[in-house]
Protein backbone atom coordinates (compact mmCIF):
# COMPACT_ATOMS: atom_id res chain seq x y z
CA UNK A 1 0.00 0.00 0.00
CA UNK A 2 0.89 3.28 -0.99
CA UNK A 3 1.24 6.03 1.88
CA UNK A 4 0.99 9.71 1.39
CA UNK A 5 1.82 10.52 5.23
CA UNK A 6 5.22 12.07 5.21
CA UNK A 7 8.04 10.57 7.27
CA UNK A 8 7.26 10.84 11.02
CA UNK A 9 3.70 11.65 10.33
CA UNK A 10 2.46 11.79 14.03
CA UNK A 11 -2.00 10.83 13.55
CA UNK A 12 -3.85 13.10 15.46
CA UNK A 13 -6.75 11.39 15.14
CA UNK A 14 -4.83 8.10 16.68
CA UNK A 15 -3.59 10.85 19.31
CA UNK A 16 -7.53 11.75 20.08
CA UNK A 17 -8.20 7.97 20.72
CA UNK A 18 -5.64 6.73 23.18
CA UNK A 19 -6.52 10.47 25.04
CA UNK A 20 -4.56 12.82 23.85
CA UNK A 21 -5.53 16.69 23.52
CA UNK A 22 -4.65 19.76 22.00
CA UNK A 23 -6.70 23.44 21.38
CA UNK A 24 -8.34 21.58 18.18
CA UNK A 25 -9.07 18.25 19.45
CA UNK A 26 -10.35 17.48 23.01
CA UNK A 27 -12.12 14.24 24.50
CA UNK A 28 -14.87 16.57 25.08
CA UNK A 29 -15.24 16.96 21.72
CA UNK A 30 -16.07 12.60 21.33
CA UNK A 31 -19.94 11.92 21.02
CA UNK A 32 -19.95 8.49 20.62
CA UNK A 33 -17.33 5.68 20.83
CA UNK A 34 -17.80 1.91 19.89
CA UNK A 35 -15.67 -0.63 19.58
CA UNK A 36 -14.27 -0.39 16.42
CA UNK A 37 -15.41 3.57 15.60
CA UNK A 38 -15.12 6.80 17.26
CA UNK A 39 -17.35 10.04 16.61
CA UNK A 40 -16.42 13.33 17.53
CA UNK A 41 -16.97 17.12 16.28
CA UNK A 42 -14.56 18.47 13.99
CA UNK A 43 -12.85 21.91 14.58
CA UNK A 44 -13.11 22.91 11.13
CA UNK A 45 -16.53 24.52 10.04
CA UNK A 46 -18.26 26.01 7.47
CA UNK A 47 -20.18 29.53 7.83
CA UNK A 48 -23.31 27.58 7.39
CA UNK A 49 -23.08 24.24 8.31
CA UNK A 50 -21.47 24.40 12.13
CA UNK A 51 -20.84 21.16 14.10
CA UNK A 52 -19.70 18.90 11.55
CA UNK A 53 -18.51 15.13 12.87
CA UNK A 54 -15.75 12.73 11.93
CA UNK A 55 -16.09 9.62 12.60
CA UNK A 56 -13.01 7.27 12.00
CA UNK A 57 -11.75 3.82 12.86
CA UNK A 58 -10.05 3.08 16.41
CA UNK A 59 -7.54 1.39 14.31
CA UNK A 60 -4.56 3.63 12.43
CA UNK A 61 -5.95 3.40 8.57
CA UNK A 62 -4.41 5.65 6.25
CA UNK A 63 -7.32 4.93 3.27
CA UNK A 64 -9.96 2.98 2.16
CA UNK A 65 -7.85 0.86 0.07
CA UNK A 66 -6.48 -0.48 3.19
CA UNK A 67 -9.68 -0.48 5.22
CA UNK A 68 -10.39 -3.65 6.90
CA UNK A 69 -14.29 -4.58 6.19
CA UNK A 70 -14.81 -5.40 9.51
CA UNK A 71 -13.66 -1.54 10.47
CA UNK A 72 -15.75 0.13 7.38
CA UNK A 73 -18.63 -1.31 8.59
CA UNK A 74 -18.21 -0.16 11.95
CA UNK A 75 -17.54 3.56 11.05
CA UNK A 76 -20.47 3.03 8.88
CA UNK A 77 -22.50 1.66 11.64
CA UNK A 78 -21.60 5.07 13.70
CA UNK A 79 -22.00 7.58 10.52
CA UNK A 80 -25.69 6.28 10.76
CA UNK A 81 -26.09 6.54 14.06
CA UNK A 82 -24.49 9.90 14.43
CA UNK A 83 -26.81 11.28 11.47
CA UNK A 84 -29.94 10.14 12.78
CA UNK A 85 -29.13 11.93 16.17
CA UNK A 86 -27.73 15.17 14.50
CA UNK A 87 -31.22 15.68 12.35
CA UNK A 88 -32.88 14.95 15.51
CA UNK A 89 -30.24 17.54 17.68
CA UNK A 90 -29.74 20.24 15.15
CA UNK A 91 -33.43 20.57 13.33
CA UNK A 92 -30.89 20.31 9.67
CA UNK A 93 -32.91 19.46 6.91
CA UNK A 94 -30.74 16.87 5.68
CA UNK A 95 -27.66 15.51 6.18
CA UNK A 96 -24.30 14.85 3.68
CA UNK A 97 -21.52 12.33 4.26
CA UNK A 98 -17.72 12.78 2.44
CA UNK A 99 -14.98 11.09 2.17
CA UNK A 100 -11.56 11.33 0.74
CA UNK A 101 -8.97 9.01 -0.76
CA UNK A 102 -5.14 10.40 -1.31
CA UNK A 103 -3.96 13.96 -2.25
CA UNK A 104 -5.89 13.87 -5.36
CA UNK A 105 -9.06 12.42 -3.93
CA UNK A 106 -8.80 15.82 -1.58
CA UNK A 107 -7.47 13.60 1.66
CA UNK A 108 -4.93 15.83 3.99
CA UNK A 109 -5.12 13.31 6.83
CA UNK A 110 -3.77 10.26 7.00
CA UNK A 111 -6.41 8.15 8.74
CA UNK A 112 -9.29 7.19 7.13
CA UNK A 113 -12.53 9.07 8.55
CA UNK A 114 -15.82 10.41 7.16
CA UNK A 115 -17.17 13.32 7.56
CA UNK A 116 -20.87 13.78 8.47
CA UNK A 117 -21.93 17.38 7.92
CA UNK A 118 -25.60 18.95 8.66
CA UNK A 119 -27.20 20.67 5.51
CA UNK A 120 -30.17 23.43 5.53
CA UNK A 121 -31.66 24.39 2.46
CA UNK A 122 -30.49 27.07 0.74
CA UNK A 123 -26.90 26.74 2.76
CA UNK A 124 -24.57 26.74 -0.17
CA UNK A 125 -22.29 24.18 1.47
CA UNK A 126 -20.26 23.32 -1.82
CA UNK A 127 -20.23 26.78 -3.28
CA UNK A 128 -18.66 28.03 0.13
CA UNK A 129 -15.37 27.83 1.88
CA UNK A 130 -14.48 26.15 4.87
CA UNK A 131 -14.54 29.57 7.74
CA UNK A 132 -10.56 30.06 8.65
CA UNK A 133 -9.36 28.85 11.78
CA UNK A 134 -10.79 26.17 14.23
CA UNK A 135 -14.00 26.47 16.75
CA UNK A 136 -12.91 26.72 20.17
CA UNK A 137 -13.39 24.17 22.73
CA UNK A 138 -16.69 25.64 24.05
CA UNK A 139 -17.95 26.19 20.42
CA UNK A 140 -18.03 22.92 19.70
CA UNK A 141 -18.63 21.44 23.22
CA UNK A 142 -22.38 22.57 22.35
CA UNK A 143 -23.08 20.99 19.85
CA UNK A 144 -21.13 17.67 21.12
CA UNK A 145 -23.66 17.92 24.36
CA UNK A 146 -26.45 18.07 21.99
CA UNK A 147 -24.89 14.69 19.95
CA UNK A 148 -24.98 13.07 22.93
CA UNK A 149 -27.73 13.68 24.53
CA UNK A 150 -29.61 12.24 21.10
CA UNK A 151 -27.02 9.68 20.93
CA UNK A 152 -28.38 8.52 24.07
CA UNK A 153 -31.78 8.90 23.73
CA UNK A 154 -33.52 6.13 21.36
CA UNK A 155 -35.89 7.86 19.06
Amino acid sequence: MISHAPDGYECPFCFLLGGGETEIDSQDDIVLRTGRATAFVASGWWANNRGHVIVIPNAHHENIYDLPAEYGHAVHDVVREIAVAMRAAYGCDGISTRQHNEPAGGQDAWHFHVHVIPRYDGDNLYGSSPLPGFATGEQRRVYADKLRAAVSCPS
